[in-house]
């Protein structure tokens, strides 16, 4: 088995499409409308990434209230990449918040950034011998 999908409710499909794909350089993995108002969303940091997000659209004031605190006042996601100081650099240039500066832990690089939304991302690189 393997975890496919995580849901992450946003308040607009495409203006969500456009951050994770422009400013994160996710992929679009799939967009299909399934209703009139509802679709099916899925992005990936790469087409061969196990994990996608599903991209939720808010829909009642329970979800409304949601977005961007989707794990209340913890770290939600955590994107690993094998270039850190590039992918740091990068993000830096398209705008991401970072909330602190980066840092080396024991197991590698990390940096807290949030999302457009407020949810609370780690970037990390994990060294050699730690995986």
């Amino acid at each position: 088995m393997n975890l496919s999908l995580i849901t992450l409710i946003i308040p607009d499909y495409d203006a969500a499409i456009t951050y994770y794909t422009g400013v994160l350089g996710f992929v679009l993995l799939e967009d299909t409308p399934l209703t009139a108002t509802k679709r099916w969303v899925r992005v990936a940091p790469s087409t061969t990434a196990q994990t996608a997000i599903l991209l939720a659209q808010a829909t009642t004031p329970a979800q409304q209230s949601a977005i961007g605190a989707q794990a209340g006042d913890r770290v939600a996601f955590f994107l690993q990449t094998e270039d850190f100081a590039g992918t740091y650099a990068r993000y830096r240039a398209n705008g991401v918040t970072f909330r602190e500066e980066p840092r080396h832990e024991a197991y590698g690089w990390v940096v807290q950034f949030a999302d457009r939304y407020g949810n609370r991302w780690d970037l990390i690189e994990i060294f050699e011998n730690n995986t």
